[in-house]
């Protein structure tokens, strides 16, 4: 039993990261409708500006989670407005093909700023975990959830309750509609891209920490692993975004935690969230909580 809980409250750790990367996706295809590759790019560059200003300037590490937050907003809004605006009304291909050009740039880039080796982001959590009778709970899982159910409820907030939140719902329904009410169409994709940015850096900094806080270049891959988690839980849901990270992160724990890999082999763990996303697309093809879409002919 305590070893089914702390892969349990592993797989919890690591689904509240994959849910932090799938918000970033989601908040760009609700606005867009474009699958945006550059997220795993943002995930890391937000990962090492951290290192920059924690670590190289000695600022204090959570003002540089802030700080790193704030100039992935910037950087990712930048590039929505210099690059993927310029692409509007193109087809959604050629769109695609840009933002994993940007992730293919952007890993290209930041070894070659940070060359040194052997980087690692220390932490305030690093080896301190509390004990729950059998079950190890290290700090970084626990401030993990916390992040992400923060950045859930101010997702939640800010498009429920916010001018610019409200005008990017109607955007997302009807670009049209919305231009002709007055809202900028233009500055709601820039907003998308630069929340997503945001979001991204934060993820980076937590999914580091799970990683022992060796920082590498491959982080930006390993987020992509967040994917599966955004269609689980819907496209254009934040709420599933978080529903299908936590289902897609306990199930690659529990099946590293469990399964024979002799039969299996040693990266089974890996494609589970694959198998998971197989067979609940062939249940709902929208995901757990996207919008089904009505055709009438």
């Amino acid at each position: 039993m305590d070893k089914f809980l702390q892969l349990l409250v592993s797989g919890v750790a690591l689904g509240a990261i994959y849910a932090l990367i799938a918000l970033g996706f989601v908040v760009i295809y609700k606005a867009t409708a474009t699958f945006n590759f550059a997220q795993g790019g943002f995930v890391l560059l937000g990962a090492y500006l951290t290192y920059q200003f924690a670590i190289r300037w000695e600022i204090d590490f959570y003002l540089s989670m802030v700080m790193a937050m704030v100039a992935m907003a910037v950087i990712a809004g930048g590039l929505e407005r210099v690059v993927l605006r310029r692409l509007v009304g193109q087809a959604d291909f050629t769109v695609l093909l840009v933002t994993i050009g940007l992730l293919l740039i952007i890993q290209q880039i930041v070894p070659t700023i940070w060359d040194e080796p052997g980087i690692a982001l220390v932490n305030p959590w690093t080896d301190r975990a509390s004990h729950i009778g059998g079950v190890t709970i290290s700090h970084a899982n626990i401030w993990t959830v916390v992040f992400a159910g923060v950045v859930l409820v101010a997702f939640f907030a800010f498009f429920g309750y916010t001018r610019t939140g409200l005008g990017m719902r109607a955007v997302a329904v009807d670009q049209e509609a919305a231009a002709a009410q007055g809202i900028s169409v233009g500055r709601s994709f820039q907003v998308s891209w630069a929340i997503a940015g945001a979001v991204a850096a934060l993820a980076g900094v937590m999914l580091t920490a799970r990683q022992g806080d060796a920082l590498t270049p491959a982080i930006g891959f390993v987020a992509l692993r967040a994917f599966p988690a955004m269609i689980v839980g819907g496209l254009d849901s934040a709420g599933g975004a978080v529903v299908g990270g936590v289902i897609i992160g306990v199930a690659e724990v529990m099946t590293a935690g469990y399964l024979d890999y002799d039969a299996l082999g040693a990266n089974f763990a890996v494609v589970m969230p694959y198998f998971v996303l197989i067979a609940v697309l062939l249940w709902r093809p929208t995901g757990l909580f996207g919008t089904r879409t009505v055709v009438r002919v």
